[in-house]
């Protein structure tokens, strides 16, 4: 595939920035400098963090390291897993993205590539959050 020995792939999700960088190895997962079981509390956001290794079916094949700040659980996983996808990309650049085995058409199916750009609606003057009128009163 690609001859140089490190992919990068930069993740986005909610208020979350998530720094992946991946190099050939056995499949260890480390999140600031903490085991990804250690890292996060649920074992759903190891799995979905997981995804696009396991579509492209290298779960075993690299060993991550991240850097992730901001958000919360679920937005850093989401983060991670588009850094991955990235990551991915990366490492099968030279690959012809039309062939039904490209790492590219994989992801895209499976919807890793899109970034999610949902993120939390600004509070407005005059209502209690974004969209939360204050109570009415009749009399």
């Amino acid at each position: 595939m690609a001859d140089k020995k490190k992919w990068i792939g930069t993740g986005r999700r909610k208020s979350s920035i998530a720094q992946v960088v991946m190099v050939p190895g056995k499949g260890n997962i480390t999140v600031n400098g903490r085991d990804v079981r250690d890292f996060f509390p649920y074992e759903t956001n190891v799995m979905d963090l997981k995804q696009p290794l396991v579509a492209t079916e290298t779960e075993n094949t690299f060993d991550i390291t991240v850097k992730v700040n901001g958000g919360g659980f679920t937005g850093q996983t989401g983060a991670i897993r588009l850094g991955i996808a990235r990551a991915l990309l990366d490492y099968d650049s030279n690959n012809d993205p039309n062939s039904e085995t490209s790492f590219r058409k994989i992801l895209k199916r499976a919807g890793f590539i899109t970034r999610d750009a949902r993120s939390k609606e600004r509070k407005k003057p005059g209502l209690k959050g974004a969209r939360r009128a204050p109570q009415f009163s009749k009399r």
